[in-house]
């Protein structure tokens, strides 16, 4: 009964997606937004409409359909990218996530958090949402410098994200009395071993894929790679993320024989996709938002100008144009579902404060992922249209 109810769930889904999909290009709403009011409404959040099953499916497709995002996102960071805007990536990238910790962790300082709590809040703070943005500009085809600039940001946002919340991990671990070490070795890890286990999968696959149907993998091999991603990173607790994207970038980067080396995925991801945003809007809990309201309305308000101000200084520092500059930072406000991974892992590290720190990551994730599209819509409009 339960296999039932969840095949059919997911059959109205995908129905409602092509639906809402529609409804978006007509009012130029960004459809993950919609998607992710869906979720909400349908979800416990609201009208609870959804099979308590459905949830337990959530474990294998979030992965799946981020570790899609990754591979793609890894495939823009090609030799002709790095190339042209390798500098003005790395360069905002790594300033919006230095300033993202900063704003945000001395700001909840000052209102009077603990310092291990806003240290741990400005690490979550550093993760965008790749799957958001690249649906966003894939939506409105936006092409050119910004655009391109805003996949390759995201593509390797999460990377800086993760080593900056180890070092938070490590940092809130002392100010704890927990062990350093151990923090610090959890960090090295999670990050180190996604980068070997994308390497390891991608240096082969660079070499094997493509050869069936001469310039281009054939889906069960786009398949294949990205289910040997995300099962190996999760069975190691490895980022899949980072793995993803590792794998990507080493493909496209050394498999010359390939034309379109993840044409296949680009086809299948979209399913995935939609089902994880629908849970993102369901995964909301409004037991304790009435406790922590004022913590999440902080983040929220400090996340933001920190993204503004990181990515204009980031921008500025690379070189960008004046406009450019201050769309960057708007464009890149979604938050992704990794911050909600990154507050269980500090939740399990310090029970004494995970309910509050993880209601602080999805309430804020659900109300990034609903404004946020919106604001980088605005962002590739404006920054087309000069």
């Amino acid at each position: 009964m339960d296999n039932s109810e969840v095949l059919v769930a997911i059959g109205i889904l995908f129905l409602a997606g092509l639906l809402l999909d529609k409804i978006g290009r007509i009012v130029h709403v960004p459809r993950v937004t919609l998607l992710i009011l869906l979720g909400a409404i349908i979800g416990p959040p609201v009208m609870d409409l959804l099979p308590h099953s459905f949830n337990e499916s959530n474990e294998f497709y979030a992965p799946t359909a981020l570790t899609m995002v990754a591979f793609l996102l890894g495939g823009t960071l090609n030799p002709d990218t790095l190339k042209t805007h390798g500098r003005e990536i790395m360069i905002i990238s790594l300033t919006l996530v230095a300033v993202s910790v900063v704003i945000v962790a001395t700001g909840l300082w000052l209102i009077g958090l603990p310092v291990g709590i806003a240290i741990l809040l400005g690490g979550l703070s550093a993760a965008t949402d790749p799957a958001a943005t690249h649906d966003v500009v894939t939506q409105t085809g936006a092409k050119g410098r910004f655009a391109t600039n805003l996949l390759g940001i995201v593509a390797i946002d999460d990377a800086w994200g993760l080593l900056a919340f180890s070092m938070a991990l490590t940092f809130a671990g002392i100010l704890m009395d927990q062990d350093a070490a151990m923090a610090l070795a959890h960090g090295a890890r999670e990050v180190g071993g996604a980068v070997l286990l994308g390497l390891a999968i991608g240096l082969p696959a660079a070499y094997l894929t493509g050869r069936i149907k001469p310039g281009e993998p054939i889906l069960i091999e786009a398949i294949g790679l990205v289910f040997l991603c995300s099962g190996l990173a999760l069975h190691f607790g490895f980022s899949f993320l980072l793995t993803g994207m590792v794998c990507g970038t080493t493909i496209v980067n050394l498999a010359r024989h390939h034309e379109r080396p993840f044409y296949e995925i680009e086809r299948i991801e979209w399913p995935f996709m939609l089902l994880f945003f629908v849970m993102a809007g369901a995964s909301l809990k409004t037991g304790n938002l009435a406790e922590i309201g004022y913590i999440c309305a902080a983040y929220c308000v400090l996340r933001a100008l920190a993204r503004l101000v990181g990515g204009w200084a980031g921008g500025r520092l690379a070189g960008l144009p004046q406009l450019e500059s201050r769309m960057t930072g708007l464009g890149l406000m979604p938050q992704a579902g990794v911050a909600i991974g990154m507050a269980l892992v500090a939740s399990e590290r310090f029970p004494e404060i995970g309910e509050d720190l993880l209601g602080v990551a999805v309430a804020s994730t659900i109300a990034f992922e609903i404004i946020g599209p919106f604001l980088t819509q605005i962002a590739l409009r404006r920054t087309s249209a000069d």
